[in-house]
């Protein structure tokens, strides 16, 4: 082995007895340098995310990513996700970040970043008009169906023991929805919105919401420790809650104003 060699191991132990590590990725400016960004969107959850009559992507959500992009002057490639696929679209880096109706969760902010919050999302146990639940003494010995790997089904598998009933799990939100459609789901917890939507579809069962489980902020979902990116998006969504245009997406797609305390 030469002197220079030799040098230049000695030199690395002695940064790697410094404790210092790689130079960390930096998402950001990755996206910046790439021109484009990758959007993980489910487009099978109206009106947040669906194709429109010639197939195009439509709804809340990509109406959002389509601003997010157009205003950090980027291509736009959306990612095709699912309520379960979301987050490990994230870390296996198939996408950049997730605009899918992520919901804050303790859970998820475990394994992943959020920005700040865009929308909200108030999760509720929907079921037909005619039934007389109220609540969840109501729903004791009876299945509610669920979306696998959302919110829904993460908080009703911790209560399904201590409240009695059995959760009954479709892959996706298209899947969930026929079945509520079709009356094969008896009772479904999902977001408001969607409940709605179920009712829209079938005016005999005409399912409504019954009750609330909880109302969640959504937020972007983007990897850990890409302090760059989340202050870039925490600042696009405070200009655009200020200057009114999420606001708008949201409301004319989900037929009601984003909470006022969001907007301040």
């Amino acid at each position: 082995m030469t002197l220079k060699t030799l040098t230049a191991v000695a030199a690395v132990l002695a940064t790697l007895a410094a404790g210092v590590a790689p130079a960390a990725a930096d998402a950001l400016a990755d996206i910046m340098a790439a021109k484009k960004i990758r959007v993980a969107t489910d487009m099978a959850i109206p009106p947040s995310g669906m194709l429109d009559a010639n197939l195009q992507p439509t709804g809340s959500d990509v109406e959002t990513a389509k601003l997010l992009a157009a205003d950090w002057g980027l291509e736009l490639e959306f990612v095709q996700t699912t309520g379960a696929t979301r987050i490990p679209n994230l870390q296996t880096n198939k996408a950049d970040i997730v605009i899918s109706t992520l919901s804050v969760t303790p859970q998820r902010a475990e394994v992943i970043d959020f920005s700040r919050p865009y929308a909200a999302l108030q999760s509720v146990v929907g079921a037909p008009k005619a039934s007389t639940i109220t609540g969840w003494d109501d729903v004791r010995g009876q299945a509610i169906t669920v979306t696998r790997g959302t919110t829904q089904d993460t908080e009703l598998t911790s209560l399904a023991s201590e409240k009695g009933f059995t959760v009954t799990r479709y892959d996706d939100d298209a899947t969930m929805v026929t079945a509520a459609v079709s009356g094969q789901a008896k009772m479904v917890a999902t977001s408001a919105t969607l409940v709605n939507q179920i009712g829209q579809r079938n005016p005999d069962l005409a399912y409504e919401p019954k009750f609330v489980i909880r109302t969640f902020d959504l937020a972007i979902g983007l990897r850990k420790n890409e302090p760059e990116l989340k202050a870039k998006l925490d600042e696009w969504v405070g200009a655009n809650l200020k200057n009114g245009k999420l606001n708008e997406i949201y409301q004319r797609f989900h037929g009601s104003a984003l909470p006022p305390e969001m907007l301040q």
